[in-house]
């Protein structure tokens, strides 16, 4: 369920909104166990493409964003009932017709950034025991489909959700989405395949679907030791086997191995030629503030893995800021180094680096490789009037055989206000 609006949407508007997700009922658990939150992000993006033989050679936009929240507890009984909401607001501050498309602002049929606009996503809950199904609106985080939050406003489905914790350490999951609204976006749409073939060019053959049906598991077998199986499919498109071992181990005082193996085997819907198995590997050790991880992805097939469009995440281990590294028969390799700075005396601040390379794939009949590196710089203020206050800053460097290459900075200020 959704309300899209475009013009005229304020904070206090957004307030009055979440106002229509408290219906009159007296249970007490409802009411207690519900949260109100509001987040805002203020985001800036220049992207510099170095080397564009036509159209733009940067791409420009700042806007502010704000996500209202409201999550009810359960009506009390056998069966508990509740309702969640979720209103978006977004906001351009700058943008040019010439410049516009970062993925930031919704762009309008003229090129022109929209001024503003605004979503409201409603979801029906129902509890049982310890299995809760939901209905409408959802922000999912599964290995198959995971909605993206990279920009201004967060990527949502609408569809039905069953998940279950009734069986000590397992997590069942299954469900069916009906379409998706895109981050800049305030209207739901048919989902859409992204999968490269031979050569560079996308498979062809799918066609916009509205569903995607799937089901998993995760069973934790040790402590330290979890795994996880889903199957998806995107109707007259493909269909995916996903299975993921996370195994964490204390080698010595302070020091740990974390092992991360995630494998997908994807095949053809309808009139794709989808086929592609893609195994990844990462192993991160962390000391005392330190984390230093390698990762190793390897395609085969003759295509690449295939995805939901529109900016969804592929939740292949290579995926990173601005490029998948999912080419056809393209296999890749990531070193990456985060470092807490708490553990000097600097509570608030960390760091990330990561470098990833790929290669072994074509691009028009002739050999490529691309790379990218990334560096992520926040902060969160510990103190005073701006306590709380998250900034980031991001940069990208990307480069390409035959493609265009690509210097990118990002400025991102979060804040959260808990109202009850």
């Amino acid at each position: 369920m959704h309300l899209p609006h475009h013009h005229n949407r304020t904070i206090p508007g957004l307030l009055l909104l979440s106002g229509c997700l408290l219906p009159v009922i007296a249970h007490a658990d409802f009411v207690e166990d519900s949260q109100l939150s509001l987040d805002t992000r203020n985001f800036y993006m220049n992207r510099d493409f170095r080397n564009n033989a036509s159209g733009n050679h940067k791409a420009e936009e700042w806007g502010q964003g704000f996500m209202l929240r409201f999550n009810s507890g359960f009506t009390e009984g056998p069966v508990g009932f509740g309702v969640d909401g979720l209103g978006l607001l977004g906001i351009k501050l700058d943008s040019g017709r010439g410049t516009s498309r970062t993925g930031a602002l919704l762009v309008q049929q003229d090129g022109e950034a929209a001024d503003e606009w605004s979503f409201l996503g409603l979801t029906a809950k129902a509890r049982l025991a310890q299995s809760v199904l939901s209905v409408g609106t959802h922000e999912p985080l599964l290995p198959v489909a995971y909605r993206n939050d990279t920009r201004l406003l967060p990527q949502t489905f609408e569809g039905a959700q069953l998940v279950s914790k009734d069986i000590d350490k397992l997590t069942l999951t299954a469900g069916q989405f009906r379409g998706t609204r895109l981050r800049d976006s305030s209207d739901y749409e048919d989902m859409k395949m992204v999968a490269f073939a031979e050569g560079g060019a996308l498979v062809g053959g799918g066609k916009p679907s509205d569903r995607f049906n799937y089901a998993g598991a995760s069973y934790a077998l040790q402590p330290n030791l979890t795994a996880s199986y889903f199957y998806a499919e995107l109707q007259d498109n493909y269909n995916q086997h996903y299975g993921n071992l996370l195994h964490s181990l204390a080698l010595s005082e302070g020091l740990t191995l974390k092992s991360d193996i995630r494998y997908f085997d994807s095949g053809n819907e309808g009139n794709t030629t989808v086929d592609n198995r893609n195994l990844g590997a990462m192993f991160t050790f962390a000391y005392q503030g330190h984390a230093l991880g390698f990762a190793y992805q390897d395609q085969s097939g003759d295509t690449g893995l295939p995805f939901i469009g529109g900016g969804t995440d592929p939740w292949a281990l290579n995926t990173v800021t601005y490029n998948h590294f999912l080419r056809a028969k393209e296999d890749s390799w990531q070193v990456r180094y985060d470092y807490n700075f708490a553990a000097v005396g600097i509570p608030g601040l960390t760091l990330m680096s990561r470098y990833v390379r790929g290669d072994d794939f074509t691009i028009g009949g002739a050999d490529a490789k691309e790379w990218e590196r990334d560096i992520d710089l926040g902060y969160v203020i510990q103190s005073g009037p701006l306590k709380n206050v998250g900034l980031r800053l991001r940069n990208v460097a990307y480069r390409g055989s035959h493609t265009t290459d690509v210097d990118e900075n990002r400025f991102i200020v979060n804040y959260t206000v808990k109202f009850w």
